[in-house]
């Protein structure tokens, strides 16, 4: 099967197909690249395997392509990787590999290309596509990828205890694809991480959070947290967001599953923005929820203060997740603080000092934060759904009119009451007012600027028709 056409816009394919040429080794293009040209997905990051020197065939590659970045060597993995016209292009020779049981990271010794595609992650990550002659274009598919790809299924290459056992982070892994992706991953992989969830403990927080984060940049997050729940890691990797999982039912009195209501959010919120750390607060809203659950036998179950101590829970989820402690921290800890706000002013009189110590607690989040508010309300119940948007749509328009009021008011003109008694030799009095308000009039109103000369003038024309 040939795939040239749909390869032949890449001129640096055809660059190192031309080059491996020369130096008679077969080289192909491997994994996420070849997947995503066949998904039609956009790539910049080309995976290329040859059956020889990788590091010598990314040296001979750099020095036939102009402007290329210099040859980074990985001589510990045999790697070598250069940037060429947006392109970032990784060579490696084809490998087998072996793991030990306490290290994800392999032993590493010269294979065939067979081999290299069996030692993948994922049978949609295997397909090569010749680059030298007489494979230009030439589509490799020894696992029957191909036919995963079409169904949309995530399958190992091997048997998947042995490829999660070996290489953990491979969990985290299939859980992305499918959330980025929206396939299914087979139920026989689905068993082995569930079987090896306590293997994740081997790999590092920061690769951990780094795949979080791409389950999180995805269409529809939730679904990457319910598969981590369902194959065991949640409670591994955030325990607060698994405990919230569960409905009860006490004498009639139920509260809704706190887990599902939050997943909820979280794709509701992700519907209307990409921005991670509001993704990230609408995660953690009610992350206290579940210490503080309280049941009365007459008003049935209520949080009352999950909101503040979720704020004062994010700092440390944040540290054991290495998440970005200044930079990003403070704003998630604000929405979590303050995501029940809204919803509170909502429900009393909306009073202007409610809505000034809202603007002044939230400052330039609280937009985000109303985005997080209505994305809050998960109800099944259309009226209630219906009043609640429209209860934010009041606070909105508080927030917009006492704006513009608290402008006016704090507006100041260059032209002070004092530069209007001495031109006009006054007393502070009831027309000195007059007149400084009708400049500050003008201006709000657009016909001057608040500019001292044009301003000036104006006042004289203002005393002069007082007879001044």
């Amino acid at each position: 099967m040939h795939y040239a056409h749909l390869i032949n816009p890449y001129t640096v394919l055809k660059k190192v197909g031309t080059v491996a040429d020369q130096l008679q080794l077969s080289a192909y293009v491997v994994g996420g690249f070849v997947r995503d040209l066949l998904l039609k997905r956009p790539s910049q990051d080309i995976d290329i395997v040859c059956l020889g020197n990788g590091i010598g065939l990314a040296e001979a590659v750099a020095e036939h392509l102009e402007d290329c970045s210099p040859v980074t060597v990985f001589k510990n993995f045999g790697t070598a990787m250069l940037h060429w016209q947006g392109w970032k292009l990784e060579f490696v020779g084809a490998r087998k590999e072996s793991y030990r049981r306490n290290s994800r990271k392999p032993r590493v010794e010269a294979g065939t290309l067979t081999e290299d595609q069996y030692r993948r992650d994922f049978t949609i990550n295997a397909i090569a596509i010749g680059l030298h002659r007489p494979q230009w274009g030439e589509l490799v598919d020894v696992l029957g990828s191909l036919q995963d790809l079409q169904q949309r299924v995530l399958r190992t290459p091997l048997d998947p205890e042995v490829t999660f056992s070996d290489d953990p982070l491979r969990m985290m892994r299939a859980i992305r694809f499918a959330t980025q992706l929206q396939f299914t991953i087979q139920d026989d992989a689905l068993r082995a991480i569930r079987k090896n969830a306590d293997r994740i403990q081997i790999v590092s927080q920061e690769r951990i959070t780094d795949e979080i984060h791409k389950i999180m940049r995805s269409p529809s997050p939730g679904q990457g947290w319910q598969l981590l729940e369902k194959t065991a890691l949640l409670p591994r990797i955030l325990p607060e967001l698994a405990a919230l999982q569960g409905k009860e039912t006490i004498r009639g009195h139920s509260h809704k599953d706190n887990f599902y209501h939050t997943l909820q959010v979280v794709d509701n919120v992700a519907q209307v923005t990409d921005n991670l750390w509001l993704r990230w607060a609408a995660l953690l809203h009610d992350i206290a929820k579940p210490l503080t659950k309280r049941f009365d036998p007459i008003t049935g179950f209520s949080f009352h203060g999950h909101e503040e101590l979720g704020g004062r829970m994010v700092p440390a989820i944040f540290r054991r997740m290495k998440l970005p402690m200044k930079k990003h921290m403070p704003y998630v800890q604000k929405l979590v603080r303050l995501h029940l706000r809204p919803i509170v002013i909502a429900q009393d009189i909306v009073t202007d000092a409610a809505v000034r110590r809202l603007i002044a607690e939230a400052g330039d989040a609280l937009p985000d934060l109303m985005i997080l508010c209505r994305a809050d309300i998960t109800s099944s119940n259309p009226v209630r759904v219906r009043q609640y948007l429209q209860n934010f749509d009041k606070v909105e328009s508080k927030v917009q009119a006492l704006r513009s009021k608290d402008y006016i008011r704090n507006f100041q003109p260059v032209i002070s009451g004092e530069v209007i008694m001495q031109a006009f030799h006054l007393q502070p009095g009831k027309v000195v007012g007059e007149i400084k308000a009708d400049i500050k009039e003008a201006m709000l109103a657009g016909h001057i600027d608040n500019e001292y000369e044009e301003a000036y003038a104006y006042m004289l024309t203002l005393g002069k028709a007082k007879g001044l």
